[in-house]
């Protein structure tokens, strides 16, 4: 009889370290909380472009699976509700770049439907207007990016019928292009950037069917390119700080708050990684909980991040999402 209470009592303790472990390893949740803001009041689209002016975002141009468009709305983040604005004056296009530079939007490059573009326009918030400005001076293409950081805006990468990694920085005041120095990476289209510290950070992206691995931080005081940490698991690396990533994509969504990167969506994914650039790893964090969804805007407005409309397949969204990377994640906000 004590030789079975024994065993008995082996076995129950067995199963409890099996649970245990099985609990832990389980219960191992992800950080973030997503939570669904005010619906964009426009069409759904994918490859809309956007820049950001103070608590307003600017959300221009884009495609609804059927139709290239050229509307213009300014989304309030203090009131949580968007205002249609004065139509961009360019022909209607998906895959332009954008961005903010001394309080006014710009807007450029694209695809029309026929046609690869380089017009580039500038947007006045004060009087509700566009004013066309010099043509890019880069080949005409589409699916670029577009950044300001330390006062300096620029365009670069993208494809033309080739794929590129040029890049140009755009002067306001002598409304003038001029070709500065370009990253020693890959070439790619629908790659993204995310700007921390006057520092852009391009990530991710396209060449020829291959998601592109390699990462750069780009500083405008030197016009130089650092390249960073591969963003692909590597099974040849001592360390093991990628043996989790997955994080190669195109198509993605991207911005920065509180010092912090932060990449989003993409083909086939709605997982969300959130970069750390002083010890230049990333780490994922909880999935946004609407669709998944490729080719959506990212940006931050007074270090608040978000997510906004995009498509899965021919599947067109209107939603917007609000991202809180240091809350845990809850339903009951949404």
């Amino acid at each position: 009889m004590t030789i079975l209470k024994g065993r008995t009592l082996i076995t129950m303790l067995l199963i409890g370290l099996v649970f245990v472990s099985c609990s832990n390893d389980d219960d191992e949740e992800l950080l973030g909380n997503w939570i669904k803001k005010s619906s964009f009041d426009g069409p759904a689209r994918s490859n809309a472009t956007s820049f950001v002016i103070g608590s307003y975002a600017y959300i221009a141009t884009g495609y609804t699976g059927d139709e290239y468009l050229k509307d213009l709305w300014a989304y309030n983040s203090d009131g949580d509700y968007w205002e249609q604005k004065a139509d961009f004056t360019g022909i209607a296009r998906s895959s332009a770049s954008g961005f903010e530079l001394e309080g006014n939007g710009y807007v450029g490059l694209g695809y029309d439907g026929t046609n690869k573009l380089k017009d580039f326009y500038q947007y006045n918030p004060d009087t509700n207007s566009w004013t066309q400005k010099a043509d890019f001076i880069g080949t005409a293409r589409y699916s670029a990016v577009g950044f300001q950081a330390g006062g300096k805006a620029y365009f670069g990468t993208g494809y033309d019928g080739n794929y590129l990694k040029d890049f140009y920085q755009y002067d306001a005041n002598a409304d003038s292009w001029t070709q500065v120095n370009g990253f020693s990476g890959n070439k790619r289209r629908n790659a993204s950037v995310f700007v921390i510290d006057d520092k852009a950070y391009l990530v991710a992206g396209i060449n020829n069917g291959a998601y592109q691995v390699d990462f750069w931080m780009f500083d405008p005081s030197t016009d130089s390119w650092t390249k960073k940490r591969d963003i692909d698991q590597d099974d040849d690396d001592d360390e093991s700080y990628n043996d989790d990533y997955v994080i190669v994509r195109s198509n993605a969504s991207a911005f920065s708050m509180n010092g912090l990167g932060y990449l989003a969506c993409g083909e086939s994914s709605k997982t969300i990684w959130e970069y750390t650039p002083s010890t230049d790893v990333w780490e994922e964090k909880t999935a946004i909980e609407g669709s998944g969804r490729t080719d959506a805007i990212g940006f931050s407005i007074n270090e608040r991040g978000f997510i906004l409309l995009g498509r899965s397949g021919s599947s067109y969204y209107d939603d917007v999402w609000e991202f809180k990377p240091q809350d845990e994640q809850s339903d009951d906000d949404n």
